[in-house]
C-alpha cells in the first residue's frame, strides 16, 4: 500500500481567496434592505447621565432607536462580572461609554440623527486617570479602586535580603498599546423567518458573543445563531469587545422586526473606545549573592484596568505568574493588582500581562548585572531554571527545560560577545551615533492559566461525509494566524489522508460545539489536542463499525466511510480537553502547576542610537525558541515575526496621547505609529523542537503570544548599553531619552 506523506508546509487553505480579494468580511456581506447602524456616547470621563433629548426640529421618521429602557434583558456586557453597562441609564465611569443606539437606511441621514441626539451629563466626582493616584485616592470607582488582588509567595523575603551581597531597585512603567487589527470592529444583526437572531461579525471568541445576547435578549441559546466571518486581525482585541458590538445590533435588530442591522465602526471610533492593553507600574526589588546567584524577587506590579473589571483579572494573573521570569529564586514575593480609572476599559492583547511584567524583570536584571560585574548574558546563565528546579508557583520544573539551550543558540547566532565588544569599540571612538545589543530570556505558559481549561471543558470535532471528506468541527476562530490551515493539518495526520480531504466546517455555533476562546496560546495546543483526538475516535469507529483496516489508504477511508452513511447513519465524533496528569492549580494559594507547557525563549537585539536625534533603530534581531513540534514551520516563523514586530513597536513607536476626557487622542493612523517594513531589521527565527512530551498534538506547544514578550527588554536593555543610562518606561522616544541624558547630565554631542 503507498503510504501518503504530508507536505510540512502547505500552502494556507485561506491564501488564494486573500490573495486574490475573493474573502468576504463582514462589511462586504450582502443584505437585504439594511439598517445602518451607530452609537451614541457619553462625553465626559465618568459621571451623570441625566437626560437624553431627541432635537425636536429634526424629522425622525425611518429611524430606530434603541436605549436603556428597551432592553428586554440585562442591561450588562456578559464578563466575569457583569459590571458594564450595555447602554448608559444612569451612572457611567468614563468618555466614550454608549447610551443610545441609532440606525436607518441611509447613512447620511444616521449621521444627522447622531448630531440630532443630545445628552444632558454631569460629572460628580473629579476622574482618576494615573493607576498610582487611583490606589490613593479618597474617589472610589470601585472599592479600593482595586478589581482584583493576586499574590504569589515563595520563601521569605527576609531570607533573601540576609542572603544578598548586592541589592537593587526600580521602577518601571509600560504604555497602552492598540492592536491594530487590520480589519476594524463590526457585526450584522437579523431575525431569520424560523425566528432566529442571526449575528454574524469579526470576532475571536463565537461563544462568548452567543452567551452575551442570551444575558442582554432573553433569548435562550437555541434561538441565537452567531456565525464568524473572515476575520481580519485580533491580536486579543476581538475577544470581548465583539460581545458589545454584537449585543447593539442585535438590540437594533429586535426593534426595527428582524430587519438587518449592520454596525461596523470606522477606525478612530474604533481606536477610542474598544479595549487596548493594559498601561502598567511595576516596582521591583532583586537581591544576589556574591557568585551572582539571585537571593530576592519582590514585585509590585499593577495594571490600569480602566472603568470596568472585563478581562482584568485574567490579564493580572498571567502578568503575576510571569513576572519573576525563568529564574531560579527561593524567595519570591509578587504583588499584583488591577486598578480601576477612568480611561475606557483596557482588556485583552496578545501576551495578556506577561510581556509588562516580563520587560521589568528583564530591564533590572540588567541593572543587577551591573551592580554584580557581571555580562548580563552571564548572570542569566548563572540563573536560569533548569529541570527539576522549582517554579515560583512551587511545582516542579519539567523535562522540557530547554533556557539554557536557547540562550546558548541566541548568543551563537547573534555573535553576542563580539558584537557587544565591537560596539563598546565603536561607541568609545566618538561617532554620531551609539550601538548597543541587548537580550532577554523569558518564558510563556501556554493554555489558561490554573483550572481554566478544566472550567471551560471545550469540545471539538471531526464530521466525516459519504465521500470520505472530513469536516474540522471547531468554535476556534480564523484570525489570520493560520488556524484553519493547522488544525486540517493536525487532523489529516491524525487520519491518514491528503490535507485537500480535510476542511474546516463554518464558525457557525447552530454547527460546531464549544471548543473555547480563540486567546492565551491554546489554538494548536489544546484545540488542536483535541482535534486529534476526535480523530483518534473517528478512526475507532469506522473500524469498529464500518470494516476500516488498521492499514489504510485514503480509497479504504472513504469506502468506510460510505458504508457507515448507509447502515449507521451521519458520522461525527465529538472529543472533550483532558487535564493532563498531576497535582491541580490551587487559585487561594497560588500555587501548583499554572500551565500544561511552557515555551521557552531568548532574544538578542542590536541598536543603534543617532545623538543628534535620539531615534533607535533596531539593525538586528535573533529569535531563538523552544515550542515543541512546530506543526506549520512556515506559520510558525509568521508567528514569531509577527510578534517580533509588535514587540518593536511597543518598544520605539506606539503611545497613546491620552486627552483631556480620559479617551485616546492620536485615534489616527497618521498620529498612533506603528513600525512598517521600513522599520523592521533583519528577523532571524531560530526553532528548537526538543520536547517530546508536550501536551499539544504532535507534542506541540502554544506560540502564538510567546514572540511579544521579549523584543520590548532585548531592546531597551540594548539602548541601556548603547548610551549607558537606565531604560525604566516605554516606548524609547527620542524624547524620553533626552530626558534621561538631561537626569544624568550626560553630554551628548
Amino acid at each position: 500500500m503507498t503510504q501518503y506523506r504530508q507536505d510540512p508546509a502547505p500552502v494556507r487553505i485561506d491564501a488564494q481567496e486573500k490573495t486574490n480579494g475573493t474573502a468576504h468580511y463582514v462589511d462586504d456581506i450582502p443584505c437585504t434592505d439594511p439598517l445602518y447602524a451607530a452609537t451614541v456616547r457619553t462625553r465626559l470621563p465618568g459621571g451623570r447621565l441625566r437626560a437624553l433629548r431627541r432635537r425636536a426640529d429634526f424629522d425622525w421618521d425611518g429611524f430606530v432607536v434603541v436605549t436603556a429602557d428597551d432592553i428586554p434583558g440585562e442591561n450588562a456586557l456578559k464578563m466575569i462580572q457583569h459590571d458594564q453597562p450595555l447602554l448608559v441609564a444612569d451612572r457611567f465611569r468614563h468618555a466614550g461609554e454608549p447610551v443610545a443606539l441609532l440606525a436607518h437606511s441611509d447613512p447620511a441621514r444616521l449621521a444627522a440623527g447622531i448630531a440630532a441626539i443630545e445628552l444632558d451629563e454631569t460629572i460628580d466626582q473629579p476622574p482618576l486617570f494615573d493607576l498610582d493616584e487611583a490606589l490613593h485616592s479618597s474617589t472610589q470607582i470601585v472599592p479600593g479602586n482595586v478589581f482584583t488582588e493576586y499574590r504569589l509567595h515563595k520563601g521569605a523575603l527576609a531570607n533573601g535580603e540576609a542572603a544578598a551581597s548586592v541589592l537593587i531597585e526600580g521602577v518601571f512603567h509600560t504604555p497602552a498599546q492598540e492592536q491594530l487589527y487590520i480589519e476594524p470592529q463590526g457585526m450584522i444583526a437579523q431575525v431569520l423567518p424560523n425566528g432566529v437572531l442571526r449575528v454574524i461579525g469579526s470576532m475571536q471568541c463565537p461563544y462568548y458573543v452567543l452567551d452575551a445576547l442570551v444575558v442582554a435578549t432573553g433569548l435562550s441559546a437555541e434561538r441565537i445563531q452567531v456565525v464568524q466571518t473572515t476575520t481580519g486581525g485580533g491580536f486579543g482585541g476581538k475577544e470581548d469587545y465583539p460581545s458589545m458590538i454584537a449585543c447593539h445590533a442585535a438590540l437594533l435588530a429586535l426593534k426595527a422586526g428582524g430587519r438587518p442591522v449592520k454596525l461596523i465602526y470606522e477606525r478612530g471610533e474604533d481606536l477610542r473606545v474598544t479595549p487596548k492593553r493594559h498601561p502598567s507600574r511595576t516596582r521591583i526589588r532583586l537581591g544576589a549573592d556574591t557568585d551572582g546567584r539571585l537571593t530576592l524577587i519582590d514585585i509590585d506590579f499593577a495594571l490600569d484596568g480602566g472603568a470596568y473589571l472585563t478581562l482584568s483579572p485574567v490579564v493580572l494573573s498571567r502578568g503575576v505568574i510571569h513576572a519573576p521570569g525563568p529564574y531560579r529564586c527561593d524567595n519570591i514575593s509578587v504583588h499584583g493588582r488591577a486598578v480601576a480609572t477612568n480611561h475606557p476599559p483596557n482588556g485583552a492583547f496578545r501576551g495578556f500581562g506577561a510581556p509588562q511584567s516580563i520587560f521589568a524583570m528583564e530591564a533590572a536584571m540588567d541593572r543587577l548585572a551591573d551592580a554584580l560585574g557581571l555580562d548580563p548574558a552571564e548572570l542569566r546563565r548563572r540563573n536560569l531554571l533548569e529541570t527539576g528546579d522549582t517554579f515560583p508557583t512551587g511545582n516542579r520544573v519539567g523535562d522540557d527545560a530547554a533556557m539554557q539551550a536557547v540562550l546558548v543558540q541566541a548568543l551563537r547566532e547573534s555573535d553576542y560577545s563580539a558584537r557587544r565588544a565591537a560596539h563598546d569599540a565603536w561607541n568609545r571612538a566618538g561617532h554620531g551615533t551609539r550601538r548597543g545589543i541587548g537580550l532577554a530570556t523569558f518564558a510563556h505558559g501556554s493554555g489558561f492559566t490554573g483550572n481554566g481549561e478544566v472550567n471551560l471543558r471545550s469540545r471539538a470535532g471531526l464530521r466525516a461525509l459519504p465521500d470520505g471528506r472530513v469536516e474540522i468541527l471547531a468554535s476556534t476562530a480564523e484570525i489570520g494566524q493560520g488556524m484553519a490551515t493547522t488544525f486540517a493539518q493536525i487532523a489529516a495526520a491524525a487520519l491518514k489522508l491528503p490535507l485537500a480531504q480535510v476542511r474546516m466546517a463554518p464558525t457557525d455555533t447552530r454547527q460546531v460545539p464549544n471548543s473555547g476562546p480563540t486567546v492565551a496560546s491554546r489554538t494548536c495546543m489544546v484545540v488542536g489536542r483535541i482535534v486529534q483526538d476526535a480523530a483518534a475516535q473517528l478512526i475507532a469507529r469506522l473500524q469498529r463499525d464500518a470494516g476500516l483496516p488498521a492499514d489504510y489508504a485514503p480509497g479504504d477511508f472513504a469506502h468506510a466511510c460510505r458504508r457507515h452513511h448507509e447502515t449507521h447513519g451521519p458520522l461525527v465524533e465529538i472529543a472533550q480537553y483532558k487535564a493532563p496528569p498531576g497535582d491541580a492549580w490551587d487559585e487561594a494559594t497560588f500555587t501548583g502547576p499554572a500551565y500544561a507547557a511552557y515555551a521557552w525563549a531568548a532574544y538578542v537585539a542590536d541598536v543603534e542610537v543617532d545623538l543628534a536625534t535620539l531615534e533607535t533603530r533596531v539593525t538586528d534581531f535573533v529569535a531563538v525558541q523552544e515550542i515543541g513540534r512546530a506543526i506549520h514551520p512556515v506559520i510558525a516563523q509568521g508567528q514569531i515575526e509577527g510578534g517580533v514586530a509588535q514587540g518593536i513597536g511597543y518598544a520605539l513607536y506606539e503611545d497613546i496621547a491620552w486627552g483631556e476626557d480620559g479617551v485616546m487622542a492620536n485615534d489616527r493612523l497618521t498620529n498612533y505609529i506603528i513600525p512598517t517594513s521600513a522599520d523592521l531589521p533583519p528577523l532571524r527565527v531560530y526553532f528548537q523542537e526538543t520536547a517530546t512530551d508536550a501536551p499539544g498534538p504532535q507534542s506541540a506547544k502554544g506560540l502564538g503570544e510567546l514572540p511579544i514578550d521579549g523584543p520590548a527588554p532585548a531592546i531597551a536593555n540594548a539602548v541601556r548599553h548603547a548610551l549607558g543610562v537606565d531604560v525604566d518606561r516605554l516606548p524609547l522616544f527620542p524624547e524620553y531619552l533626552l530626558d534621561l541624558f538631561d537626569n544624568h547630565k550626560k553630554d551628548v554631542a
